[in-house]
């Protein structure tokens, strides 16, 4: 059950995307948890929309940049151009000055116009002329992939993968979920319709309060202790990083608070694990040969590293 808030928004973005209630709530917590999400999928299953919907929801200042090889980091970024009238350079805000950036099927793009959301993601700036702008707050990405092997698309760079909180999969819906989605689209596009159920203060304060969910110690030394033992794994050539084990914790506050509960428990972190390490972390070859996924290999971690028993 989640605390009213929360439902507020969650109910609201459910209107547009049916049948996909916890990819709405893993969302929303990583929003919460100022992390940004990385939405891997076949096309045409709702990931623009998931993201235009949020921003209708919430009342974020919302930016969309299509990805093609031909877009440049001062796209993304900004520029300076030569004013006459003041002699001098004037900044002109690239599509990252936003509250909400979607940055659609990003691994079409160069590599460098990739490198150009890494301060924006991880600093909350962009640097331009060796002049800092700050982003608006809050500030989140959600970037849509196209799975690896389509036309046109290469792989994202680890340094980029870990700045990402979240990797999700919307996936398809059911038969029953399609016809209901065939039938609402008849009339428009539900997303048209959504109406905003907070402001932006409301949100910066969401996430304050989050950010004060209590963690205790043994929960602190669980998640230390999952991304050690994947660094220690034999079939694990790439393990989790220290920035892993802070999304880890922060999402899983944010779970925390979505609940009601002002404390995280070991629920939060079995919730949201494999959303937040699996695209962190690189199988060896061996691992792929004998036909073992890094999913498996995630969940032999899971089983290896003991629970807490909280009082």
């Amino acid at each position: 059950m989640l605390q009213p808030k929360a439902m507020a928004v969650v109910n609201e973005v459910r209107k547009a995307i049916l049948g996909k209630d916890t990819i709405v709530c893993k969302v929303f917590m990583a929003i919460l948890a100022r992390g940004h999400i990385l939405l891997e999928d076949n096309p045409g299953v709702g990931k623009t929309t998931l993201a235009l919907a949020f921003s209708k929801a919430m009342g974020l200042h919302y930016n969309r940049v299509q990805f093609t090889p031909e877009i440049m980091p001062a796209d993304v970024v900004g520029f300076s151009v030569w004013d006459r009238e003041t002699g001098e350079f004037s900044y002109r805000p690239g599509a990252v000055l936003c509250n909400l950036f979607l940055a659609d099927e990003i691994n079409r793009t160069s590599a460098k116009t990739q490198s150009a959301l890494l301060e924006a993601m991880e600093e909350n700036q962009v640097t331009v002329d060796n002049v800092r702008h700050p982003l608006p707050q809050p500030f989140t990405v959600i970037a849509t992939q196209n799975p690896v092997g389509s036309a046109g698309t290469q792989l994202l760079p680890e340094s980029q993968l870990d700045r990402f909180m979240l990797r999700l999969s919307i996936g398809y819906p059911s038969l029953e979920q399609e016809i209901l989605i065939l039938k609402q689209t008849e009339g428009g596009r539900p997303v048209d319709a959504l109406r905003q159920t907070t402001t932006l203060e409301e949100v910066r304060q969401m996430q304050a309060e989050a950010a004060q969910v209590h963690v205790a110690e043994d929960l602190y030394r669980y998640v230390a202790s999952l991304c050690a033992a994947t660094r220690n794994h034999p079939l694990l050539r790439l393990g989790a990083s220290p920035r892993a084990g802070g999304a880890l914790i922060r999402a899983c506050r944010a779970s925390a608070w979505m609940a009601g509960r002002d404390y995280v428990i070991p629920e939060d972190v079995r919730l949201l694990y494999y959303d937040v390490l699996e695209h962190r972390v690189t199988a060896d070859p061996q691992a792929r040969l004998s036909g073992r996924s890094t999913h498996a290999l995630l969940t032999e971690v899971w089983d290896s590293v003991p629970q807490p028993k909280l009082v």
